[in-house]
C-alpha cells in the first residue's frame, strides 16, 4: 500500500507578489475600449456636438475592424497580429470611404454604420468558423 500525500502550494505562487494582476487588467482594458468605441459610434450617429466626438469616433473606426481582424488572425504572433490588425483596420476604413465616395453616398453616419457592419461580419464569420471547427473536433474524437 502506498501513501499519497497532498502537498500544500508553496508560498511563492506569484499571486502574492502581484504577478496575477496583469491577467486581471486585460479584461478591464478591453471593456473600457469597447465602452469608448461604443460612445464614439453613438456620438457620431446622433450627431451630438461634443469635444469627445472626434477622438472617440476615430477610436471606434480603428478599434472595431482592428479587433475583428485580430480575432481572425489568432495563429500569428502577438506583434504580427497587432501590425496586421492595424493595417487591416486602416484598409477597411479606406475601402469604405473610397466606395462611398465613388457611389456619391458619402456621409459620416453611413461610414460609421458601414465600418460597424463590416467589422461585425468579420467577427461573426470568425466565431462561426471556430464553432464549426470545435464541433468537427468533437465528432472526430
Amino acid at each position: 500500500m502506498q501513501t499519497i500525500r497532498i502537498k500544500s502550494p508553496s508560498s511563492d505562487t506569484g499571486q502574492q507578489t502581484g504577478q496575477g494582476t496583469e491577467k486581471d487588467l486585460l479584461p478591464l482594458l478591453a471593456g473600457a475600449a469597447v465602452a469608448v468605441g461604443g460612445v464614439g459610434a453613438v456620438l457620431a450617429l446622433i450627431d451630438l456636438s461634443s469635444p469627445l466626438r472626434g477622438p472617440f469616433t476615430l477610436f471606434f473606426l480603428l478599434a472595431a475592424p482592428g479587433a475583428a481582424i485580430g480575432a481572425a488572425l489568432r495563429a500569428l504572433t502577438p506583434w504580427g497580429r497587432a501590425v496586421a490588425s492595424v493595417s487591416g483596420a486602416m484598409a477597411v476604413n479606406l475601402l469604405v470611404a473610397q466606395g462611398m465616395l465613388a457611389l456619391h453616398v458619402w456621409s459620416v453616419r453611413g461610414g460609421v454604420v458601414a465600418v460597424a457592419v463590416l467589422s461585425s461580419l468579420i467577427l461573426l464569420l470568425t466565431a462561426g468558423q471556430r464553432l464549426r471547427h470545435r464541433a468537427a473536433k468533437r465528432w472526430t474524437s
